[in-house]
C-alpha cells in the first residue's frame, strides 16, 4: 500500500486526552501510532484558588488559557457556576486551545496564528503595555512551567493572577518504552513539550537512551529542538506547529527504505 508512513511505528507522547488526533493522522497515512504519554494530567491539588477566581472573574480584562488542559480543568467548573462574562477577553496560546474553548461555547478568542508560545501571544496588540497597564490579567495553567508570560505582563504594568488548575507529572514507569526500544519496535518519536522530553530521558537507562539517540525525533517548536540537541539526540526534525505540522514532516521525511 503506497502511503507515506506505511508500516512505520511512531511514538505519540502527547497527554492521553490530546493524543487521539495525531494518532489518527498517523494511522490515516499508513503508520502505526504507539501511544506513550510523557505527561500525566490530573486536577490541581488545591481547587480553592480556581473557585475564588471564578467568583471575581468579571474583574479581569483578559483570561489566558495556557493549554487545552487548562480549558478542560477550568471552563466546565466556570460555566457550571456562572456564564462566561462578555467583558472578559479569552486568549489562548495556540489554536488547539482556542478550538477547545470554542467547543465549550467560548468563541471570541484571541490566539497567535503562526507560532504557538508565550512570546507570540505577547506580540498580539491586546497584550501591549498600552492595553494591559493597570488592568487585571488571569492566567490559567498547570503547575510549574515557564513564567515568561506572567513576568512580562507585570513589567508592562498589568496586575497578573496565575492560577494552577491542573497538575502535570512524569510517568511512573518506562518499562514499555524501554522494551520498544530494545526490540527495535519504534521508527520515530514525536515530542510536543520540553518537559515531556526531559521526562523521557529520565525514564531511560543508558542502553535504551543510546538506542533512542539515532531515531528521528519530530518536534513542533524550536525550544524543544534545542533541548533535544542538548540531551544528545542526533536526528532532530523541527516541524511546523501543532499536529498538522508534525504529520506533514513525518510524511515528507526521507525514510531509510525510501532512500
Amino acid at each position: 500500500m503506497n502511503t507515506p508512513l506505511h508500516g512505520k511505528r511512531i511514538l505519540v507522547t502527547r497527554p492521553s486526552a490530546q493524543a487521539g488526533k495525531l494518532a489518527q493522522l498517523i494511522a490515516a497515512q499508513g503508520g502505526k501510532p504507539v501511544r506513550f504519554p510523557l505527561l500525566e494530567i490530573a486536577p490541581a491539588d488545591d481547587p480553592l484558588p480556581l473557585q475564588q477566581v471564578i467568583a471575581r472573574l468579571d474583574a479581569y480584562v483578559i483570561a489566558v488559557f495556557i493549554s487545552p488542559n487548562a480549558v478542560e480543568f477550568s471552563v466546565p467548573l466556570i460555566l457550571s457556576t456562572r456564564p462566561w462574562p462578555a467583558t472578559v477577553q479569552a486568549a489562548a496560546i495556540g489554536q488547539s486551545t482556542a478550538e477547545q474553548l470554542a467547543l465549550c461555547g467560548i468563541g471570541r478568542v484571541i490566539a497567535p496564528v503562526e507560532r504557538f508560545d508565550s512570546e507570540a501571544l505577547l506580540e498580539l496588540p491586546e497584550f501591549h503595555s498600552d492595553r494591559v497597564a493597570g488592568n487585571k490579567v488571569l492566567i490559567l495553567r498547570g503547575n510549574g512551567g515557564r513564567d515568561l508570560l506572567a513576568t512580562t505582563l507585570l513589567e508592562r504594568g498589568a496586575e497578573v493572577h496565575a492560577v494552577t488548575c491542573y497538575h502535570r507529572s512524569a510517568p511512573g514507569d518506562g518499562k514499555l518504552l524501554v522494551s520498544l526500544l530494545r526490540n527495535r519496535q519504534l521508527d520515530a518519536l514525536t515530542i510536543s513539550s520540553s518537559e515531556g522530553l526531559r521526562n523521557l530521558r529520565a525514564l531511560l537507562d543508558t542502553d535504551a537512551f543510546e538506542l533512542m539517540r539515532t531515531l528521528p525525533v519530530f518536534v513542533p517548536h524550536q525550544r524543544i529542538a534545542e533541548v533535544a540537541v542538548e540531551l544528545g539526540l542526533q536526528r532532530v526534525r523541527l516541524t511546523r506547529p501543532a499536529d498538522a505540522g508534525i504529520i506533514e514532516s513525518l510524511c515528507d521525511y526521507n525514510w531509510p527504505d525510501h532512500e
